[in-house]
């Protein structure tokens, strides 16, 4: 059995998040979809809420949820995995992810970074654009699964139509 991790703040979840932990599971026996808790960020939801949003979201009995402190190869070895998911929507982010894939392949040989694309109606889909243009009250509702959309509604008030 090959277990992944999909790692992430997911502050908050995004259908390109559940794109990828979906598509992922054609590839792998098992999804992880694994919620930082970094103390040096704000988060807009609780790690709570967040693993709440994902578990309501992904309705697969091979796809679980957890939360992690410390480094990500660290808990990777402690859950199992094999492989660490990063999804890639741009030529920007390759820069990051690949400094981010090489450095884990130091600390653990052992593991190892699949890339995902997202679907194109997600390539420019990200947490940071989603809490943005709810904030000003635009229309998300597209672009988050609906327990989120409830939720930023809650945060950010109720009529968006």
């Amino acid at each position: 059995m090959i277990r992944a991790i999909l790692p992430g703040s997911f502050d908050p979840l995004t259908n390109g998040h559940v794109d990828l932990a979906l598509r992922a599971l054609k590839m792998f026996d098992e999804v992880v979809v694994a919620v930082l808790i970094n103390s040096q960020k704000r988060p807009l939801f609780s790690v709570e809420e967040r693993m709440h949003f994902i578990s309501e979201s992904i309705d697969n009995p091979k796809v679980s949820c957890v939360s992690f402190e410390g480094l990500l190869v660290d808990f990777a070895k402690k859950m199992g995995a094999k492989v660490l998911i990063r999804g890639l929507r741009a030529v920007s982010d390759f820069e990051y992810e690949c400094q981010m894939a090489m450095m884990n392949r130091d600390l653990a040989p052992e593991i190892e970074t699949a890339f995902l694309m997202p679907k194109s109606s997600y390539s420019f889909l990200s947490s940071r654009m989603v809490k943005e243009v709810a904030s000003l009250r635009g229309d998300v509702s597209h672009l988050v699964p609906p327990v989120v959309l409830h939720a930023l509604h809650q945060r950010f008030g109720a009529d968006r139509s």
